[in-house]
């Protein structure tokens, strides 16, 4: 195998492990209120990691989907806000670029 398919392939099995490992931990220990509070943040702390690099480096069309994803999704679901902001972004860069 390439390397390329080496690291996909560990890489999996890891993050595999950790969330197994992690899953094994707590089912241990009863969940106060504020470790399910963190818990439960950890998604948005994910989209976060991913979203901000992006912003940082966007061109006009992506800062425009952004607010208007994050506008929608004040008021409409994952899926919609998700939609509304990809067909924003494609018909932005269609005009703008």
């Amino acid at each position: 195998m390439t390397s390329t398919l080496w690291i996909i392939f560990w890489g999996a099995i890891l993050t595999y492990l950790t969330r197994v490992g992690g899953h094994l931990v707590l089912s241990r220990f009863d969940r106060v209120h504020p470790v399910e509070a963190g818990l439960n943040a950890v998604p948005a702390a994910v989209l976060t990691t991913l979203v901000a690099p992006a912003a940082v480096q966007a061109g006009p069309a992506e800062l425009v989907a952004l607010a208007v994803a994050a506008i929608v999704s004040l008021r409409a679901g994952l899926l919609t806000m998700f939609l509304v902001g990809a067909v924003v972004l494609v018909v932005g860069r269609q005009f703008v670029a």
